[in-house]
This record gives C-alpha cells, sequence and structure tokens, in this order.
C-alpha cells in the first residue's frame, strides 16, 4: 500500500448525489434483455449506452462504441494514464432482466436511503459508481501510471454475447472490476454455466393402444433419472476450494402434443455449472456417455444432443494476484473488516474478458432479479470508495 492516508482522503470526495442522480437516470431507461426475441426499444441496450457514452464524454474520457448486434453495443471510455504501469478496467452490464409483474420497474424511488427500481443493484449501481470514480480521479488532477477504462457491456442476463466480443476484439486492460452484486465480498472465483438441449424420440400412435408406441416422455424419464445419480457423483468428486461442486439437473422439459396421443418426443435442458479446469467437451463427453449407458438398458429410445445452449466459463483468479490484492487491501481499509477472496454465486463476464477479473459490488442476487429491486445507499458509497482506492493503490503514480 503506496499511500493509504491519502486514498482514503481521496475517496472523501466522493459525491453521493452526483451518483445517485446518475443511478436514477439510468433506472429509467429501459434496458431489458430481449433474451433472443425481437431487438426493440425498451429490450435493447442501445439507449443505455448513448446515455453512458455521454456521461463519459463529459468526464473527458475517450469514448468508443460497437455494436455486437444491431442495438446492441459495447460501449467504452478511456481516461489516458502514463502507460508506465498496468491498465485496469472497471465493467458492468447495460442489461437488466424483464419486469413481468414487477409494477412501475423503470420508475426509480428512493426510500428509507435505498434506491429502488429494476437495474438498481443488478448492475446499474456499479456503472454509476464507475463515473464517479472517474471524475473524483479527473477533478483532483489524479495521474495514474496506466490507463483506467469504463466499459458497459451488452447482454450478460443471457447469452454473453458482449464480453465474448470484448474478449475478441477489445478494448483490453491487464485487470478488471466487475460491480456485480456480491453483497460486498470480494470475489475471485465463480463456477461456469454450460447447457445442452436434449431430445427423446419415439413413435406416435393413438394412446388407446400405447403398446404399437414409444412414449418419448417415458425415455426421458430415464434421462432424469440418471442425471439424479450424476449430481450425487459429482458431489462425490473433489471439491474446488472456492466454488465447492459441480452441479447438474434438469431445468425445463417439454414434449408430447395430444393427451389421446403417445409422445413421440420430448425436450430437456440440461444445466450443468462447472468448476475451474472442467470445459465444455468434457460435459458434452459425460453426458453423452449418461445417455449411451440409458440407451444401453432401454434400446427402444433414441436421443439427441443440441448445444452448447449456453456456454459460461469458470472463473478462478490466483491469490496472488495483484488486482485481487489491490481489492482486498481496499476492502479492509475502508471497511475494517478481515476481508478474504470467496466465490461468487452466479455466473459473470469476467472470465470471458482474456484478463485475471475480480467481482465486488454492492446488493446481493437475491434482490438482484426480485420484484422489489434496490441497492442501499451506503453500501454503493463504500463499493465506489473501493473501486476508487484499489485503482490509486494498483494505479497510482507516486
Amino acid at each position: 500500500m503506496k499511500d493509504p492516508d491519502t486514498y482514503t482522503a481521496l475517496c472523501d470526495k466522493i459525491d453521493r448525489s452526483r451518483m445517485v442522480e446518475d443511478l436514477t437516470t439510468m433506472i429509467s431507461i429501459p434496458s431489458r434483455n430481449p433474451f433472443r426475441q425481437e431487438v426493440r426499444k425498451g429490450y435493447r441496450e442501445k439507449e443505455m449506452a448513448e446515455f453512458y457514452c455521454d456521461r463519459m464524454s463529459d468526464l473527458g474520457l475517450e469514448v468508443g462504441s460497437r455494436d455486437v448486434v444491431p442495438g446492441r453495443p459495447n460501449v467504452w471510455g478511456v481516461l489516458k494514464g502514463r502507460s508506465s504501469g498496468p491498465s485496469l478496467m472497471l465493467s458492468g452490464h447495460l442489461d437488466t432482466v424483464g419486469d413481468e409483474n414487477y409494477a412501475d420497474a423503470f420508475v426509480p424511488r428512493i426510500e428509507n436511503n435505498r434506491v429502488f427500481g429494476r437495474g438498481a443493484c443488478d448492475m446499474k449501481d456499479g456503472l454509476a459508481s464507475y463515473l464517479e470514480v472517474a471524475r473524483v480521479i479527473r477533478d483532483e488532477d489524479i495521474e495514474l501510471n496506466g490507463d483506467l477504462i469504463l466499459t458497459g457491456i451488452a447482454d450478460e442476463e443471457d447469452q454473453m454475447i458482449g464480453s465474448k466480443d470484448l474478449g475478441e476484439r477489445g478494448p483490453w486492460a491487464d485487470y478488471g472490476i466487475i460491480g456485480e452484486p456480491s453483497n460486498m465480498e470480494v470475489c475471485s472465483a465463480h463456477k461456469g454455466q454450460v447447457g445442452y438441449l436434449v431430445r427423446s424420440l419415439g413413435k406416435a400412435v393413438h394412446s388407446s393402444r400405447p403398446e404399437d408406441g414409444v412414449n418419448a416422455i417415458e425415455g426421458m424419464m430415464h434421462i432424469v433419472d440418471a442425471l439424479k445419480a450424476f449430481q450425487q457423483e459429482l458431489m462425490s468428486r473433489d471439491a474446488h476450494a472456492l466454488c465447492g461442486h459441480g452441479r447438474c439437473g434438469a431445468s425445463v422439459i417439454r414434449g408430447g402434443t395430444l393427451v389421446s396421443t403417445v409422445p413421440d418426443y420430448c425436450e430437456l435442458e440440461v444445466d450443468r455449472r462447472i468448476l475451474p479446469g472442467e470445459t465444455r467437451e468434457g460435459v458434452y463427453a459425460e453426458l453423452n456417455g449418461l445417455i449411451s449407458t440409458v440407451v444401453r438398458s432401454h434400446p427402444q429410445f433414441r436421443f439427441e444432443i443440441e448445444g452448447p445452449t449456453i456456454d459460461v466459463l469458470p472463473l478462478d483468479v490466483t491469490s496472488d494476484n495483484p488486482v485481487l490484492n489491490s481489492v482486498l487491501s481496499a476492502t479492509r481499509s475502508i471497511t475494517g473488516d478481515s476481508a478474504e477472496a470467496g466465490a461468487f454465486f452466479g455466473g459473470t463476464d469476467a472470465p470471458h474478458f482474456g484478463f485475471p477479473t475480480v467481482i465486488f459490488g454492492a446488493g446481493t442476487l437475491q434482490q438482484a432479479h426480485s420484484l422489489n429491486e434496490y441497492v442501499e445507499i451506503a453500501h454503493m458509497m463504500t463499493a465506489t470508495r473501493v473501486y476508487l482506492y484499489s485503482v490509486l493503490d494498483l494505479m497510482h503514480r507516486t
């Protein structure tokens, strides 16, 4: 730690009202993920991206934008440093989940020192925090060793096409921080997620003579039983130090057409949560082997596998990584807690970037997709102080 007292004093320059104003404005800009439906106003990132670009430009950042698909851009702003040290990216996603059954989801309100609205903690609060970090650095004329990059990413809530595009085409950094709602815990690892569609193929006949057909739903029942047994096997394997055990289960099932017809198809979506070190190729091989075992016992059924339908990588940042240690040091200094690295429960954009990135943010996953989403303003302030302190610790020229 170079100058902790100076860094703490600079953290006191954070403007609460300005940050809350940015957050409430962003909540009022609907940026629902279209989830593979028609991309249109309110169900895209375009309008949120334009606002974020304008705010970054107002702060003097060098701003860029690139559509990943039409209407769904990644955006970024660069606060140039001396290029004698590492670059750091503060990243967040522009999209939110939907608002079905959520009244006035995009009408922000402030009550009991909380900001309410869709995206409040997942994760437009993080985006507002990054703007405030850049403002303090600019206004206090702080010289950084490397570039500070703010990014707004498309499609985190679905296929993560935005972070995959950034990993392939940039901008890139040496290190990254993502302000997902981690309940103020520093997270250096998380599981990945791989999804597959399994299709059972049978023979349709009139249900009054089921013996003449092959019931695809019954075939799929054998796959569901096999998945349950496989889950028990996963729990018997060695656990990851932070992420625990891998998981596997049946998530969505569809089959049949008429009650009077033996179904000739059934589809099952399989969710597999993978540990650092596991691969989609290994997941496919295990699932294919599971299906082959079922077929050997029940040769009347046929199965197909399609996918991966979801492909999110796991994250595992080593304990000696500079960005992890900066965020841990910042958290300890700002909060007084003896923070240690843990695991984030959900998936994030982080592993697609291609450079070490840790997770730290206000809010909780329980709040993130709820019908009463909010973020505590005090926690948002603390998170912003941690981001600023981390930037200074990692990049400040002394």
